[in-house]
């Protein structure tokens, strides 16, 4: 599997931006899918995710009500809208897939992740 993000950027706060990350090779053997940042000289930590089977998602409270998960499962993409940005969430985010293909522990593969930073 392999994963490549996209829509990163310098925005002010309040303002708005969409990752994109797009998925290849070996798809249909994820069983979920989720975005993680990481700040400078702070842990990677998950935003939200979706998983595969039945699109249900879950939020870090954080993110609640201002960013959006989704996924378009023709075009083998994962989004997150990021709305009501703030200076807090600039970070580099990374796009993550576990697969499951039943013949050992899940996997997880990662993006090169894409920068987000707002200014105040």
């Amino acid at each position: 599997v392999q994963l490549e993000e996209s829509g990163g950027g310098l925005v002010r706060a309040g303002s708005s931006l969409r990752l994109s990350c797009a998925t290849s090779g070996s798809t249909d053997s994820i069983a979920l899918m989720g975005w993680y940042r990481q700040a400078p000289g702070k842990q990677r930590e998950l935003v939200a995710s979706i998983r595969t089977g039945d699109d249900n998602t879950n939020y870090q409270d954080f993110v609640k009500g201002r960013f959006t998960i989704s996924r378009d499962n023709a075009k083998n993409t994962l989004f997150l809208q990021m709305n009501s940005l703030k200076p807090e969430d600039s970070a580099v985010y990374y796009c993550n897939a576990v697969v499951n293909n039943g013949r050992g522990p899940p996997i997880d593969y990662w993006g090169q992740g894409t920068q987000v930073s707002v200014a105040s």
